[in-house]
């Protein structure tokens, strides 16, 4: 079984490192300080970089880690990443001779153009799609796209282990809150994430299962989250895309 471990970066983003033996993968190094550090730690030989979209605090350590190891970089080929060399698109995956998992690639635009996923062993590596109880901005994508992006994850199992880029977990059930506040599952979410960052500890990986049943932002169809768009929107919503869309502009003002 493949380790996953989070490796801080800058304020509040994680670099996932995984490891099998003495090789290790890393997702979306926006900075390499902090891999290099614990590789060199850990004594771990680094197989291959696995970006998710060009956002700087994604990509900005690439350069780094090259210079101290050669290895493959694979990153979405449609935005302009220098350092990736193995473009991918959905339907292609990711194998490596030196590691034991094979990762489907998934196409997720909305906060990116190009934003593409990874999963595979029962892992869903996201970047900046999907977030604990939240999801990403729309910096180049539609809210159309989005909605289809974060429906595509949603159709993988309950169990998959969502690891996405930042910790906004505690910020977004705030948000939650005020979208669906009878929500049982999603009050006892923020109890125990609650004691989890009072201890310092991660709040991720959540898990698909527990997004579907907390996230507003994938219960677009759920009564009480059309009715509470409904209000802030100022108009009655059907359509799970406007639903979607009236959540979203609600969540950039909150």
């Amino acid at each position: 079984m493949i380790n996953v471990i989070p490796i801080r970066a800058f304020q509040d983003n994680y670099i996932w490192l995984m490891r099998d033996g003495r090789n290790a993968v890393v997702v979306d190094p926006g900075d390499a300080a902090p891999v290099l550090e614990y590789l060199r730690r850990e004594g771990l030989q680094l197989a291959a970089i696995l970006n998710t979209h060009h956002h700087a605090d994604h990509v900005g350590g690439n350069a780094e880690l090259l210079r101290n190891y050669t290895v493959p970089v694979y990153g979405p080929s449609q935005e302009s990443i220098a350092s990736v060399s193995h473009p991918l698109s959905e339907g292609a995956s990711v194998e490596l001779p030196e590691f034991p998992a094979r990762f489907a690639v998934l196409d997720v635009p909305g906060h990116t153009a190009g934003h593409i996923a990874y999963y595979g062993a029962n892992s869903l590596f996201c970047g900046d799609t999907l977030f604990g109880c939240g999801c990403g901005h729309l910096f180049e994508g539609t809210a159309a796209q989005m909605f289809g992006s974060l429906q595509k994850l949603a159709c993988l199992p309950d169990s998959t282990m969502v690891y996405c880029a930042h910790e906004y977990t505690l910020s977004n059930i705030a948000f939650a809150r005020t979208v669906d506040p009878d929500n049982r599952d999603l009050r006892e979410r923020e109890a125990r994430d609650t004691a989890a960052r009072a201890q310092g500890l991660p709040t991720l990986p959540s898990t698909l299962g527990l997004e579907k049943a907390t996230n507003p932002f994938l219960r677009c169809d759920s009564p009480p989250v059309i009715a509470a768009a409904s209000r802030a929107a100022g108009r009655p919503l059907a359509d799970p895309v406007q639903v979607f869309t009236a959540l979203r502009e609600w969540k950039n003002r909150f």
